[in-house]
């Protein structure tokens, strides 16, 4: 008996197809409402013999006008009908319980979703240092740069007087190691096999980013333990504290900070600052014209400025706040290196986590990063 049902089911689904698809080429002009009428009367005899046949092999799971099988049959009929010519909202609650896609015993099968072939994401910020610092390569573990510390100096002296020996210029070294950091993603061989999406490639790509953000956040605040050296935690880095309201970006502020950088690193400064921060300072205004202290051009191809330099937005500086370093401005290219050993390397490893059915997927990348040259960098650190 089973058998017999599921057969009927299956023809009465397939007949469901067919006046839909009829419909549809109704609708589209490829057939008159003549032939489709036609078409429907014809299907809709077949339907109340399945439906009188199933009637007799089964209760209905829900309750319909009439007590003999011709009776449901000839409302199960008009119902489908009334769905196809008027939509759902013609439909009586009974009618309704005999076809919607809100049941999926009811027709609910017959009306699947579309899925997409893509995953909405987030967007994930991090830092634009390494468009304005240098970058260098090496296949060591560290790289060396030697360093003058101590400039020459000349003296004046008379045609025949006694010439001594000036000061002598001296060195140091500037080493900047390689720190390695990793992702570990575990993923069952089930979801691999079954999925709709290239997981390899997504975790790879997911991978990819955070590095860059893993890396950005060090570059502006790292330990330089264990990870490349932040321009904010290096001491040799100055700057000036500023005067004016607390905790707040001040105009004048901003010009004696620039004005605390040497002339030749200040030819070539980029500011760095949160985007909030280019909120606030947009929003200065003259105390006593009223007027907004900067002004970005509107002229077609020309970048928008402060007080002559470009500027980047970094999530990874601080916001604005009480005795909150807020602010850098400098030459990056010859204040910050960062040095980059290995790119990026890929395990896919079956066997560690087999007992579990997974895969693991691990990543790693070797980078090195550090103030060589403090004097290039200033810091803006607001008022407490």
């Amino acid at each position: 008996m089973d058998k017999e049902i599921i057969a009927l089911q299956e023809e009465s689904n397939k007949l469901l197809v067919e006046i839909r698809g009829k419909y549809e080429a109704l609708e589209a002009g490829r057939v008159t409402k003549g032939d489709f009428d036609t078409f429907v009367s014809n299907v809709k005899v077949r339907m109340n013999e399945v439906d009188a046949v199933l009637a007799d092999l089964r209760k209905p799971p829900f309750a319909l006008p009439g007590d003999g099988t011709k009776e449901r049959a000839t409302f199960h009929g008009q119902a489908f009908e009334k769905l196809l010519r008027k939509g759902a909202g013609a439909l009586t609650p009974d009618e309704r319980k005999v076809m919607t896609v809100g049941d999926n015993t009811t027709g609910g099968y017959l009306a699947p979703p579309e899925f997409t072939l893509e995953i909405l994401k987030g967007v994930v910020e991090y830092s634009p240092l390494r468009s304005v610092a240098r970058i260098a390569q090496t296949s060591a573990r560290s790289k060396q740069w030697p360093k003058r510390t101590t400039s020459a100096a000349a003296a004046w002296v008379a045609e025949i007087g006694t010439r001594s020996e000036t000061t002598n210029p001296a060195f140091g070294l500037e080493d900047i190691p390689t720190h390695e950091m990793y992702a570990l993603a575990k993923v069952s061989k089930q979801d691999i096999e079954d999925s709709a999406f290239n997981l390899q490639q997504f975790i790879m790509e997911e991978f990819r980013e955070q590095f860059g953000v893993t890396e950005g956040t060090a570059f502006i605040a790292g330990t330089k333990v264990g990870q490349p050296e932040g321009i904010l935690t290096n001491a040799a880095v100055g700057g000036y504290t500023g005067a004016g309201t607390s905790s707040k970006i001040d105009a004048d502020d901003l010009k004696r900070v620039l004005y605390a950088l040497k002339e030749a690193y200040a030819r070539s400064a980029t500011w760095l600052w949160k985007r909030s921060s280019t909120l606030a300072i947009q929003l200065l205004k003259d105390a006593t014209a009223g007027y907004y202290v900067w002004q970005p051009g509107l002229q077609a191809g020309t970048p928008a400025n402060v007080l002559g330099l470009p500027f980047l937005e970094c999530p990874d500086v601080p916001a604005e706040g009480s005795s909150a370093k807020a602010v850098i401005v400098g030459d990056f290219r010859r204040g910050y290196i960062i040095v980059d050993r290995l790119e990026i390397e890929i395990l896919e490893d079956p066997y560690s986590s087999k007992s579990t059915g997974c895969v693991e997927f691990s990543a790693r990348r070797r980078v090195g990063g550090q103030v060589v040259m403090a004097e290039a960098i200033k810091i803006l650190t607001l008022k407490a």
